[in-house]
């Protein structure tokens, strides 16, 4: 269950990439995730959900620009594996399985970043215009990512 997981929050990284890393220090700030004791006892500090948090308010808002590149650029594309093995790693130190979730969670960044283009394109030809598409692909992520942290604990 917990590969899956982390696969599971790496797509949430492959559709927004600061939104992750934010429910997963939320997770642990809440006591969903439990990593005290774990290299990764720093998610459930009150500074990394402040850090995490206000990366994902600001990815939020970029993404409404039309100046905002591709998800599939490669700095943009690496930044969404990063934050998608990050991630993994973090709920895999919750169960000792740092190494595998950490490689689930990059694998599932691939699928989220291609799947998530894919699904918005789509939405957008169907609604005539981007916005809509892209709110719906933020909800996703957002509700997405507190549903697979909360199902850690």
């Amino acid at each position: 269950m917990l590969y899956l997981l982390a696969l599971l929050i790496g797509v949430i990284a492959g559709l927004r990439a600061m939104t992750a890393p934010a429910a997963v220090a939320w997770g642990a700030y809440l006591g969903w995730l439990p990593v005290a004791g774990t290299w990764a006892s720093f998610m459930s500090h009150w500074a990394a959900v402040g850090i995490f948090t206000i990366l994902a308010i600001v990815e939020l808002v970029t993404d409404q620009l039309p100046s905002t590149p591709s998800r599939k650029v490669p700095q943009q594309f690496g930044a969404r594996i990063i934050m998608g093995a990050f991630t993994g790693a973090v709920i895999g130190a919750t169960g000792g399985a740092t190494i595998v979730c950490l490689i689930a969670g990059a694998i599932g960044a691939v699928i989220g970043t291609y799947g998530g283009a894919e699904a918005r394109g789509r939405l957008a030809t169907a609604f005539g215009k981007d916005q809509p598409a892209a709110f719906i692909e933020d909800a996703v992520a957002i509700i997405g990512g507190l549903l697979i942290v909360a199902a850690v604990a």
